[in-house]
């Protein structure tokens, strides 16, 4: 009797195993998907879901009948699992997931770095509910619980144009945030995701890599420097950073005249501009970046001190391009205009390629127009 008993335990085991081994196609023929957005270059969300469509597995339209009749309004009776009222699943099937690999925001409210179950309650009228639950394994909905709710939050869908598929896009992408919307038929419903402390975030993250074998190359550290120049962020770690590429043996206008605009925005403008001239008047100092460097004071609204640089450029360069472009930029922003158009022409003569010459024309109409 033992010995039989061990026998059908093995082979019920052993059925077990092979079943939850096996691949068959999703239930519904709801094709699992996955999209990840990245925001910036470090941080990333993703999306995991099944992807129902207007269409049923029985190939009947179910056009107007998707919102308030499949997916019903508020929460919906549930006959299984150990929720007496679940919220939408929001796609199909087994758990849609949505993974921060940082701490985020989403609409205006934080989220720590994870992954969560997401689910919907919809509402024929005012704002939806968007729930994401620490719970992120469970199947769909039906073992919801209010307890392990991590956010709750609220948008409002509006119209769109016609999806057979329920999708997941990224709808609006900029540097430290994106819009995800859920398409479906003829709604989307958007929620914003912010990433607060974007330009903390890459400072820790250069940080770290310069501490590796990316750190002994000045190029790299310079890079990490002008970027905390450039937005404004932990400016001593930035000036650290440029003395260091400088000390790698690395003397010449790039190290020189990053380390000189940090100290100047720390206010420290005596040393500044000490070791500005040092950049301008160094070997290494192209026509090109001594341009760059005055075009950047212009946008500061020094436009006196760039003029200056303008000149410096035009002398020590023997007037070649783009000098002459240079002294139009600075005579045009000290509002002289006649002596910014005859630079202008004069380098439009000098300009080495069609695309050039086509920039220059433009900015000589709109010296002539005094803009």
């Amino acid at each position: 009797m033992i010995k039989k008993f061990l026998t059908l335990l093995v082979v019920l085991v052993t059925y077990q195993f092979c079943i939850a081994q096996i691949s068959l196609p999703p239930s519904g023929d709801n094709q699992k998907s996955i999209v990840t957005q990245y925001i910036g270059s470090i941080a990333h969300v993703t999306v995991t879901y099944h992807s129902v469509d207007v269409t049923s597995p029985q190939g009947k339209s179910r056009k107007g009948k998707i919102w308030g009749k499949l997916v019903p309004w508020g929460m919906m009776p549930n006959n299984f699992g150990t929720a007496k009222e679940i919220p939408w699943r929001a796609g199909s099937n087994e758990n849609t997931t949505i993974e921060f690999s940082h701490d985020m925001t989403v609409q205006g409210q934080p989220i720590k770095a994870g992954k969560y179950g997401f689910h919907i309650i919809p509402k024929e009228n005012g704002p939806w509910t968007l729930i994401f639950s620490n719970n992120a394994s469970s199947w769909g909905s039906f073992f919801y619980d209010q307890k392990e709710d991590a956010l709750r939050v609220e948008t409002t869908p509006v119209e769109s144009a016609y999806h057979e598929w329920l999708d997941y896009e990224f709808t609006e992408r900029l540097p430290a945030s994106a819009t995800l919307a859920l398409k479906w038929e003829n709604l989307s419903i958007p929620m914003k995701i912010e990433l607060p402390n974007e330009k903390q975030l890459y400072v820790a993250t250069l940080k770290d890599e310069l501490r590796s074998s990316l750190g002994f190359s000045w190029t790299n550290v310079v890079a990490a420097a002008n970027y905390c120049l450039q937005n404004d962020i932990d400016l001593e770690q930035g000036l650290k950073w440029a003395d260091n590429a400088i000390k790698f043996g690395a003397t010449n206008f790039t190290t020189l005249s990053t380390k000189a605009q940090l100290l100047s925005k720390l206010g420290k403008t005596s040393e500044a501009d000490k070791l500005m001239d040092q950049a301008l008047n160094h070997p290494s100092a192209t026509a090109f970046q001594i341009h760059a460097y005055a075009r950047s004071l212009i946008a500061a609204g020094k436009k006196d001190k760039a003029f200056e640089v303008f000149k410096f450029n035009f002398e020590k360069n023997n007037k070649a391009w783009p000098t002459h472009f240079g002294m139009a930029r600075g005579y045009s922003a000290l509002g002289q205009f006649d002596k910014a158009i005859e630079h202008a022409k004069l380098s439009l003569q000098q300009a080495p390629d069609q695309a050039n010459k086509d920039y220059v024309a433009g900015l000589i109409k709109k010296l002539k127009k005094k803009e």
